[in-house]
């Protein structure tokens, strides 16, 4: 809901750091595997219980999801670019509610498979609209200049990524928050389902 609201205030910058970058020759794909692994090792610091390392690597793994982009833009788009981010951030987006669920099975793992189970549902109707969309010949700027067709939903990138920070500062609240955000992903992948039945049938 929010990442469309934000793109004109985050591209500028993110654009300019990332001439800077390819500039220097690092490469979008090089530095979408870098930040997976950041993401990767955030979700270990929060397995263990070091939340605050958590917090901070969540930050980064983001920072690192924009960059990408925007060298990708200041150099050349791929198809394998486009791929590689969308599948290692939902790679990603699995990993951090697995972490606390490892870290509390006990009080938090049906919350987080709860959790995951939206995000199935919600990226489920996400991907599958994207590849009819293409299919269609359908397109949109409304997320910025994305790989695939980026159907919008209360649930999203600048939502979740908040929701993950949130957790990462009050972990003894992520039982709470993740049934919460459960619900609101649930509704997202409704309404990105009518949304996608619609935009089909016409």
């Amino acid at each position: 809901m929010l990442d469309a609201r934000l793109r004109p205030l985050i591209d500028p910058p993110l654009n300019r750091m990332g001439r800077m970058l390819a500039a220097t020759g690092i490469g979008a794909n090089a530095m979408t595997l870098a930040g997976f692994a950041v993401g990767l090792t955030a979700a270990a610091a929060i397995a263990s219980g070091a939340f605050l390392a958590g917090f901070l690597l969540i930050a980064l793994n983001r920072l690192a999801d924009g960059l990408d982009g925007a060298i990708a833009r200041a150099t050349r788009k791929t198809d394998l670019g486009g791929y590689l981010d969308i599948t290692l951030d939902f790679f990603f987006y699995g990993a951090i509610p697995l972490a606390f669920a490892i870290n509390d099975p006990a009080g938090n793992a049906l919350a987080a498979a709860a959790l995951l189970t939206s995000f199935y549902a919600n990226g489920s109707a996400f991907l599958a609209f994207a590849i009819m969309a293409e299919r269609k010949g359908l397109s949109t700027g409304a997320q910025g200049s994305k790989s695939l067709y980026y159907l919008g939903g209360l649930a999203e990138g600048t939502e979740t990524i908040a929701l993950f920070l949130l957790m990462a500062l009050l972990p003894g609240w992520f039982a709470v928050l993740a049934w919460s955000f459960a619900v609101v992903c649930f509704v997202s992948a409704a309404a990105r389902v009518l949304i996608g039945v619609k935009a089909l049938r016409t």
